[in-house]
C-alpha cells in the first residue's frame, strides 16, 4: 500500500468532520478531535491506505480513549460499537468491510452488530419536525421519510420568514433545513434567526456539503448530502434527537 498523501488528507477532511461531530454532537469538539487526529496521521510516516477511512480511523481511537476514560451509558439504546457502525456504513457510506476495518473487528460481526443497530434504530425516538425546503418534490419526499422514521412533521417552510414563524408557532424537536431557499431566502439565516429564540437540533440537507464543513464557527454537527438514503436521514434524526456522547 502506498503512504497517505497530505492532499488526499485534506480532501477527505469535510467528511470526517461530519464523522467526529455525529459522533460527539458537537462541532467545536468533532472539529479538535480531527485536528488531532491529523496530526498524528501526518506525524506517522508508516499510515498507509485510503485518507477516508485512515481519517475515520485515528478519529474514532482517539474518540474510544476519552469515552473509555469517561465510561458513557449507551445513547438512545445503542452500544458506542452500534452508534459508530450505523455513523460508518450509512451517514459516510462506507461498506460494512471497510467499517469494520476502521474499528478493527470482524466483518461479520461488523455485519451483525449493524443489523441489530437498525433493528432498534425503526422503534426511534420520535419528534415533532419542521421541514424548510422550497422546492415541492423534494420537500414532499423528505416529510414521507421523516414520517417513515416515526416523526411528526408540524411544518413545511418554503422562505426564511415562514420557517420562523413556524418555529414560533410549534417549537419543534428537530429542524430539516435546506441551504438555498430561492428567492425565499437563506436556510442557515433561518435557522440562525430561529436558534435566538428556540432551540431545536438541526441537520442541514445540502448538495454540497463541504460548503459548511470548513472548520468555522457556526456550522451545524449533522449534515446529510443530496440524494440520500432513506436510512442516512433516519440515522441522522436519531444521532440529532438523542445527541451524541458528551465528552466534558
Amino acid at each position: 500500500m502506498t503512504s497517505l498523501r497530505r492532499e488526499d488528507l485534506i480532501r477527505a477532511l469535510p467528511y470526517a468532520r461530519r464523522y467526529a461531530r455525529a459522533l460527539t454532537g458537537s462541532q467545536p469538539r468533532g472539529d479538535a478531535m480531527v485536528a488531532d487526529s491529523l496530526r498524528d496521521l501526518l506525524a506517522d510516516g508508516t499510515a498507509t491506505g485510503d485518507a477516508r477511512p485512515a481519517l475515520y480511523r485515528a478519529i474514532t481511537r482517539r474518540f474510544d480513549g476519552l469515552t473509555t476514560l469517561a465510561s458513557p451509558t449507551p445513547v438512545g439504546g445503542l452500544s458506542g460499537m452500534q452508534r459508530k457502525l450505523l455513523l460508518l456504513t450509512s451517514l459516510e457510506e462506507l461498506p460494512v468491510e471497510v467499517a469494520a476495518g476502521v474499528l478493527d473487528i470482524p466483518a461479520a460481526q461488523a455485519a451483525a452488530q449493524a443489523a441489530e443497530a437498525r433493528d432498534h434504530l425503526r422503534a426511534g425516538a420520535a419528534t415533532d419536525v419542521l421541514i424548510i425546503e422550497d422546492e415541492p418534490i423534494i420537500a414532499m419526499d423528505i416529510e414521507e421519510l421523516v414520517l417513515n422514521c416515526g416523526h411528526r412533521v408540524v411544518g413545511l417552510a418554503t422562505t426564511e420568514s415562514e420557517a420562523v414563524q413556524l418555529a414560533e408557532k410549534h417549537k419543534p424537536g428537530l429542524i430539516l433545513a435546506d441551504i438555498n431557499l430561492g428567492i425565499g431566502g437563506d436556510g442557515t439565516s433561518a435557522v440562525s434567526r430561529i436558534m435566538k429564540h428556540h432551540y431545536a437540533p438541526v441537520i442541514f440537507v445540502t448538495a454540497y456539503p463541504e460548503r459548511l464543513l470548513t472548520g468555522e464557527d457556526l456550522e451545524p454537527a449533522f449534515v446529510i448530502t443530496k440524494p440520500f438514503e432513506p436510512l442516512t436521514l433516519a440515522i441522522a434524526t436519531y444521532q440529532a434527537v438523542t445527541g451524541g456522547v458528551r465528552l466534558e
